[in-house]
């Protein structure tokens, strides 16, 4: 598989395993259960999946600003070759990529497994589907994760924290 990236391998630039994060957002969604729920919690998981439906119907529309939106300022993203990634980051390169005209990228809306929500914090284990179209060839693959989401002043669900990874690379993605 050498030479073949994931998505998320194509925004990073050094390789480190997400198995600590993953442990942290794990402790933080075993913590989270023990605390007391909002009132509303069934309007916090409505919002918190129309926050990710939003986010695939930007990125399949090539909308930078529209697919940055679901991230908070002081976002961490730990995904495949990058240990810490910023927004502004994650951002840039989510942008020069839907910028290449020869790849048509496509993001089913996600398959979310489970949403812990307790306060201003939510943990969201999903399951996305990636497309990607490179002339006449084509590859699905798989993409699960954690987000950890936090209620920003503004009232609306933002991600903190991520960690994701891949089934198996992307064919198409170098």
């Amino acid at each position: 598989m050498a030479g073949r990236r994931t998505l998320w391998a194509t925004l990073g630039a050094t390789d480190l395993s997400a198995c600590g994060l993953m442990a942290c957002l794990c402790l933080l969604a075993v913590t989270a259960t023990a605390l007391p729920a909002r009132a509303d919690e069934a309007a916090d998981k409505a919002a918190i999946t129309a926050r990710l439906r939003g986010f695939a119907d930007a990125f399949n529309a090539r909308d930078a600003a529209g697919f940055c939106d679901i991230f908070a300022p002081d976002l961490i993203a730990t995904i495949p070759l990058a240990p810490e990634a910023s927004r502004e980051a994650i951002c840039g390169n989510l942008d020069r990529l839907l910028a290449r005209p020869d790849l048509r990228l496509h993001y089913d809306y996600p398959e979310i497994r489970e949403i812990i929500v307790s306060g201003d914090i939510a943990v969201v284990r999903i399951m996305w589907t990636l497309t990607v179209r490179k002339g006449a060839e084509q590859d699905t693959t798989p993409e699960g994760g954690i987000d950890v989401f936090r209620r920003q002043p503004d009232g609306r669900w933002s991600i903190a924290r991520t960690a994701t990874f891949t089934m198996r690379p992307n064919k198409l993605l170098d």
